[in-house]
């Protein structure tokens, strides 16, 4: 064999060693393995390249926060009680490769940390899951207030199969939601996959039973557009969307954690009867009524029929009592009465007359660039006191309480 040819063998071997490396994917799918590196690196003064900071992905959620607590700076009454049903489409379109790995894998993912964040901003409501696949809407986890239950089922055997029937998901959830008592405010965020729907009948029947029924019905779409998801939304007083990426979609979903405006229906001031139950003893033995065994130890009593429950908020099974906890109660206040929106002070605004402070007044961090130079902050309008971008989101969407205020208030 000459060495020309025992060359091209050789580098038609290294070719297909090649191939295997990138695993046979096309060109579009490389790009996305390489995880696009470049964009994490900004140049310094000096030229030098050095890893970006993470205060731009801050300064977008400071903005999205704000314009939020700015269009809901009026006093709106808000449903704190509400009763969620998550759809998720499981048809072969949620299959797809367009979010990687998959919609299916991005959507359970995403669906998970909103229960957490649904039952963190909301203690006193209730989420249940049902999913379509072949055509046919499936109960995943009846309404409850246990947000590791609905992760679990969740988590569980999930494929993708079949097409997807919009009229059938939204004729089951409007069939539980009926039974709501009408204190509680009935909603369905709708994960939409496919570009079509097979129904058996005639959907516009169903979308007038929902508007009906007071059914606020929101869609994230994960394809493109769709007429009846939109008509369906506009029907019902609900968010239609389309996420254009993956950290565009979880945006979308966390969007809806917040409790929305009442429906004026339900903007009626009416009494709720409710129970605030005892824990059990450490070493006591009492069937549990909502798994119908004999369990021991924790749990809690309910004050009208003496029934042992497993979790806090819930229902009552025997006589149908709400039972609550009063750090739900007090966990659900900032929703009505929300913290003011912080006022975020430029360098330029610093004057030699009123020079602000150095370090900030949450977290007792310098304010300072590595220049000397006051960095982006935020003050207090009531309190005049200031704080990082951290502390700032940190106060808005977790204390949801002013350090400034509170120490003003006390002293």
């Amino acid at each position: 064999m000459s060495t020309g040819e025992k060359r091209r063998l050789n580098g038609e071997a290294e070719e297909e060693d090649d191939d295997d490396i990138d695993g046979g994917l096309d060109a579009w799918e490389r790009t996305y393995t390489d995880e696009r590196s470049w964009e994490a690196l900004e140049e310094d003064e000096s030229g030098l390249l050095c890893p970006i900071d993470n205060k731009a992905i801050y300064h977008a959620q400071y903005r999205r926060r704000l314009r939020s607590l700015s269009a809901n700076a009026a006093r709106i009454q808000k449903g704190l009680i509400r009763f969620l049903y998550i759809v998720v489409d499981l048809s072969r379109a949620a299959s797809e490769m367009d979010f990687r790995p998959s919609r299916m894998v991005v959507i359970t993912k995403h669906v998970e940390a909103f229960i957490r964040e649904f039952f963190d901003q909301n203690p006193l409501s209730q989420i249940g899951l049902v999913t379509i696949k072949d055509g046919v809407a499936h109960p995943l986890t009846e309404l409850g207030g246990s947000p590791e239950s609905h992760i679990k089922a969740l988590m569980g055997k999930m494929e993708c199969s079949g097409d997807s029937s919009l009229q059938n998901a939204l004729d089951l959830v409007c069939g539980y939601l009926d039974q709501i008592p009408s204190y509680g405010h009935r909603e369905v965020l709708i994960l939409y996959s496919a570009l079509s729907t097979c129904d058996p009948g005639d959907i516009m029947e169903s979308i007038q039973k929902c508007k009906k029924s007071k059914i606020r019905c929101s869609v994230i779409g994960l394809s493109a557009e769709m007429f009846i998801c939109k008509l369906l939304c506009q029907e019902t007083g609900g968010l239609y969307s389309v996420a254009m990426d993956e950290a565009h979609f979880k945006e979308l979903m966390l969007d809806h954690a917040p409790p929305p405006p009442a429906i004026a229906e339900f903007a009626i001031a009416n009494l709720i009867k409710m129970g605030f139950p005892q824990r059990a003893a450490e070493g006591s033995i009492a069937i549990c009524s909502c798994h119908k065994e004999a369990k021991v130890g924790d749990g809690y009593i309910c004050p009208r029929c003496k029934a042992r429950v497993c979790e806090l908020p819930t229902e009552c099974r025997i006589c149908g009592l709400t039972l609550v906890s009063s750090p739900h109660l007090a966990r659900s206040y900032h929703h009505l009465f929300p913290i003011t929106p912080f006022d975020e002070v430029s360098p330029r605004q610093n004057t030699p007359l009123q020079r602000p402070p150095k370090t900030c007044f949450g977290c007792q961090q310098s304010l300072l660039n590595p220049g000397n130079k006051l960095g982006l902050s935020v003050a207090c309008p009531k309190c005049n006191q200031y704080f990082c971008v951290d502390c700032d989101i940190y106060i808005h969407e977790s204390l949801h309480n002013c350090p400034g205020c509170e120490s003003f208030r006390h002293s």
